[in-house]
């Protein structure tokens, strides 16, 4: 059975996050989601400088976000991200929002990523390093 990959992450609600409300406004979610991506990647030594070093980029091709409740200036919450492994050459995450400490689920998330060469030209076969990256990390 391969292991799972999951990162979670703090998130702080600040004044700037909220509309006049009191309510955090929409599109912060996907900052959220970012900031889960990217402590999940600095964990797992999957950060966008790593793959940029290895001659690629991965842009997000796909993002859903379902809203199920509202964080609120003051609210406590982390994010959970979890790597969804694939035989195709994408780089999968859910995530899960959740308001802390009562763990009520605010909002799940799926983001897809495509290989692009620096030069930007589509890789459609899993590259080398991330084969070896999956090895490395989801291995029994």
């Amino acid at each position: 059975m391969k292991q799972e990959l999951i990162c979670k992450k703090d998130l702080d609600i600040r004044f700037s996050d909220v509309d006049c409300l009191g309510m955090v406004w929409h599109g912060n979610y996907i900052k959220y989601i970012e900031d889960g991506r990217e402590a999940f990647g600095k964990k797992f030594g999957l950060q966008y400088w790593d793959i940029h070093e290895q001659g690629f980029v991965t842009p997000i091709v796909k993002l859903n976000i379902d809203y199920k409740k509202s964080l609120r200036l003051g609210d406590n919450a982390i994010i959970v991200t979890k790597f969804i492994d694939s035989e195709a050459a994408k780089i999968i995450f859910e995530y899960t929002i959740l308001k802390v400490p009562d763990n009520i689920v605010i909002a799940t998330a799926e983001s897809v990523q495509v290989f692009l060469t620096n030069k930007g030209d589509l890789h459609l076969t899993i590259p080398d390093f991330f084969i070896e990256w999956k090895k490395n990390y989801l291995s029994d």
